[in-house]
């Protein structure tokens, strides 16, 4: 039977990851074997410098944190297994999926986006959304254009009123 101390460093560890998913508005399951720890290391440093983690943490101890926070995802853990998560709903599934074009050892599973379970067509899907920048680029420019319709209008109707 294992020691006292064993269980509860084994509770706290549980907590860990619970506090980290809470916490996370996007959370994504996926296989490492094949990368190398050069690899691992450089794209959790690039999940840090924006906002997000990575870690390594063994199928059960995940797996009660999961129950603990009503998820059924025990068939997505078997074999090794690591997790992305940030505040950012699309970002850690971008990032790992930018990754994977130059590592294609990485395989990603499944995630939880926003309190729902979701595929890996769901994560495809939001991988290839464009940033928030693009995105907000796309808006200025639809709200710019009317404006920028109704102007060359104008001129032009200037332009025919001088000629008359």
């Amino acid at each position: 039977m294992a020691s006292d101390k064993i269980i509860a460093k084994k509770e706290e560890q549980v907590s860990e990851i619970v506090d980290n998913f809470k916490n996370s508005e996007s959370i994504v399951f996926f296989e490492y074997s094949g990368l190398s720890v050069a690899n691992l290391t450089n794209l959790r440093r690039k999940l840090r410098e924006n906002d997000a983690d990575m870690k390594v943490y063994k199928n059960t101890l995940t797996k009660r944190a999961l129950e603990k926070l009503n998820f059924d995802l025990a068939e997505h853990l078997e074999g090794p297994k690591a997790v992305a998560f940030g505040k950012d709903a699309v970002l850690p599934v971008k990032m790992l999926s930018e990754f994977k074009k130059d590592n294609p050892a990485l395989e990603i599973k499944t995630g939880i986006v926003e309190g729902k379970i979701v595929d890996i067509n769901v994560l495809n899907k939001l991988a290839s959304l464009p940033s928030r920048e693009g995105l907000l680029t796309m808006f200025a420019a639809g709200l710019i254009s009317p404006v920028r319709n109704i102007a060359i209008c104008i001129d032009l109707h200037r332009q025919n009123l001088e000629n008359n």
